[in-house]
């Protein structure tokens, strides 16, 4: 009974439209698929990379971080998305959802409100609305992703209200959503979270960002609000050269009342150097910090505090493929890696290589 209400509410505002929408209905078809290769130098002995990393965590052997195949449906005042997917990353970034729904990368639809506004009702499952990194590796400027994006939502589920001004400089979005980064609420928990979004274009080169989460990913006896902020630029500083600076800080109430909030923060800086039409570098400086473990927990003194810094290739071997390889190595404060002999280490280094193809 639960998905019949579901695929009613879901379909419900395109049929309504529809009633009234006469323009054809444009149907089209996609995939993706990145396998990958990487060498922890830690060696774990399970072959999964630490328990933060959420994509290409796989440790000295061949896979799929995640492969998928899209259709989509749009017409003038209605729209909408079915993508299937599999892969370690699915296998590890949904692993708390249940049975098929760890399959579907997307699942939402879309329709108009308004004949002259560019204003939009979405609702389903999409990527989320945080973030400069998805989990599709050929839209992001480095192969692996980092830390802030490994440990923020990917996708969400719930509906959202969209509105684009009509130079196109301006994007507004409000959110109701199923929690952080969840499909199905969590066990126990009645409340649904929020969130909204501003995008500000003021130029073709330029797109600035401010994006936020506020609500609870606990059961209802044990609630902690959480709010969260995602800050970004992006810069093309000129044809070859481009900059992407990202703030995220996120507070959460403390476990036991009168005890402190408790914070974390990461920036997070990436440049992309365009050597000619088929050869690029991507650089990454970033730096975690959550002492207190609301997200990456440690039971160590100093929680995790850790930088990171990479570089990776980019061959454009084909319009629709890309090779890449890349080297990153963290530094943290404390402990809270393995060297190869399954002692606590300081830091941690990874070899990553992929090949990026679609359609």
């Amino acid at each position: 009974m639960k998905n019949i209400l579901l695929l009613i509410f879901l379909t419900g505002p395109l049929v309504l439209s529809a009633q009234t929408d006469t323009s054809a209905l444009n149907f089209s078809f996609s995939g993706y698929a990145e396998p990958y290769y990487g060498y922890d130098f830690g060696q774990p002995a399970d072959a999964n990379r630490p328990g933060f990393v959420y994509s290409h965590n796989r440790h000295n052997e061949f896979n799929i971080n995640i492969a998928y195949l899209k259709a989509s449906v749009s017409a003038a005042r209605v729209r909408g998305n079915l993508a299937l997917m599999a892969g370690t990353y699915a296998n590890a970034n949904l692993a708390a959802e249940p049975g098929t729904l760890r399959n579907v990368f997307e699942a939402n639809a879309g329709v108009k409100l308004s004949k002259k506004s560019d204003l939009w009702l979405d609702a389903g499952i999409f990527a989320s609305h945080i973030g400069f990194e998805s989990a599709i590796g050929k839209d992001c400027w480095t192969l692996t992703r980092s830390m802030v994006a490994d440990n923020s939502p990917y996708y969400e589920s719930g509906a959202k209200l969209t509105y684009t001004t009509s130079d196109g400089r301006w994007l507004f979005s409000a959110l109701a959503l199923n929690g952080w980064q969840r499909i199905q609420r969590a066990p126990g928990n009645s409340m649904l979270s929020g969130g909204w979004q501003i995008q500000y274009k003021p130029s073709s080169r330029i797109l600035l960002n401010s994006s936020s989460f506020f609500g609870t990913d606990k059961p209802d006896d044990e609630r902690r609000t959480r709010v969260y902020h995602n800050l970004y630029g992006i810069f093309q500083l000129s044809d070859r050269v481009g900059l992407i600076l990202g703030l995220d800080t996120g507070w959460e109430e403390p476990v036991f009342k009168g005890a402190d909030t408790r914070f974390w923060y990461t920036p997070v800086l990436i440049g992309k150097f365009t050597l000619s039409d088929r050869l690029a570098i991507g650089v990454r400086g970033e730096y975690f910090s959550d002492e207190t473990g609301v997200i990456i927990g440690t039971a160590t003194e100093n929680g995790f505090q850790t930088f990171g810094a990479s570089a990776n290739l980019d061959v454009q071997i084909h319009r629709n493929a890309l090779w890449r390889i890349e080297g990153k190595w963290w530094n943290s404060r404390d402990r809270v890696f393995l060297d190869a002999d399954g002692n606590p280490s300081l830091s941690n280094a990874v070899l990553t290589t992929a090949l990026a193809i679609w359609f």
